[in-house]
């Protein structure tokens, strides 16, 4: 996050209340003190442990145990007005990676939450608002009576989300961005949403970095895009497959074995293991991409080592001399 984004400086800010809405373990508040140098004044979420998480690492917050329908913001703000909500909310509804699980209307309507609080705040809501979601937050439409996507109505419901707060005295613009054009080790690729009702320009933040293998990137002063292989602390020992207490089965270790030949005789780098959608390998020369909240959707780092079959057996690394 940019302070050049909201066009919030620190004098005019000073008086104006900062509201974290679905507030999390923090992540987001601690991008907005990074950004305007304070912590939100108010963080709301209805999960206690959550807030619990939200407290130790903004103790100075106001922290709001309720739900974004039912929380009374004018009986906390007091009468201040406030410059600057952040909201994002729940995405796994939009997300693809729902696949075809039964859609709640309840959770798909969550984003009017800020509809509501702009009606309840009158002359004091939010000067500057923005939302981070998934993409397919933009083809926001209505279910049918099985809870599925109504695919002939995509978009209808994002429509009209947009008509409220622009009746409220917002304009509205929205991007596609991806996180490793930033900085960040991911290439997780999120829609923001910006909303202002001061008449001042909404400034994004310029790329800073870029994929080193693309065309065109030498000459365009981009720094390269962070690797997972950054994020790693290759101090810490991998477990070996070869000490589990049950052995592996035949056909695995077949398996196995033709991944060794593949990946650690045949290349000189580790590599991680993405486990979800039935598994495939991602270079650590790259950043990482999104981790996805189903059963199964870890990593796993595969790292190629030397395996000393004699005395006790212990795995050495291969950029280490051959005992």
């Amino acid at each position: 996050m940019q302070t050049e984004l909201f066009n919030l400086s620190a004098s005019r800010t000073s008086h104006e209340l900062i509201i974290d809405a679905f507030a999390g373990g923090g992540g987001a508040s601690t991008g907005i003190e990074m950004a305007i140098g304070r912590s939100p004044d108010i963080a709301i979420n209805h999960c206690d442990k959550a807030l619990a998480m939200h407290e130790q690492n903004h103790p100075d917050t106001i922290h709001l145990p309720q739900s974004v329908f039912e929380v009374d913001l004018p009986a906390y703000t007091n009468g201040r007005p406030v410059g600057f909500l952040w909201a994002s909310p729940d995405c796994r509804h939009f997300s693809r990676a729902s696949g075809k699980k039964i859609l709640s209307p309840q959770v798909r309507m969550l984003a009017w939450a800020v509809v509501k609080f702009c009606q309840n705040l009158g002359r004091n809501r939010p000067r500057v608002i923005a939302l981070e979601n998934v993409v397919e937050f933009l083809d926001w439409g209505p279910l049918d009576e099985k809870g599925e996507v109504i695919k002939e109505r995509a978009g209808e419901t994002f429509n009209q989300w947009c008509v409220a707060l622009r009746k409220l005295g917002y304009k509205i613009e929205y991007r596609k961005l991806k996180a490793s054009d930033y900085g960040v080790p991911t290439i997780r690729k999120r829609l923001f949403i910006v909303l202002r009702r001061d008449g001042r320009k909404i400034i994004w933040p310029s790329i800073t970095h870029g994929d080193p293998s693309s065309k065109g990137f030498e000459g365009s002063c981009l720094l390269p895009w962070h690797t997972a292989a950054e994020c790693i602390d290759w101090s810490i020992p991998c477990r070996s497959i070869f000490e589990r207490k049950k052995p592996l089965v035949e056909k695995t270790c077949k398996r196995i074995a033709a991944g060794i030949k593949k990946f650690v005789i045949e290349a000189q780098q580790p590599f991680i293991l993405n486990m979800s959608h039935g598994g495939y390998f991602e270079p650590l020369t790259r950043p990482l991409t999104a981790i996805k909240t189903e059963s199964g959707g870890c990593r796993a780092l595969v790292v190629p080592c030397i395996d000393r079959q004699f005395g006790n057996s212990r795995c050495a690394s291969i950029t280490d001399p051959i005992g």
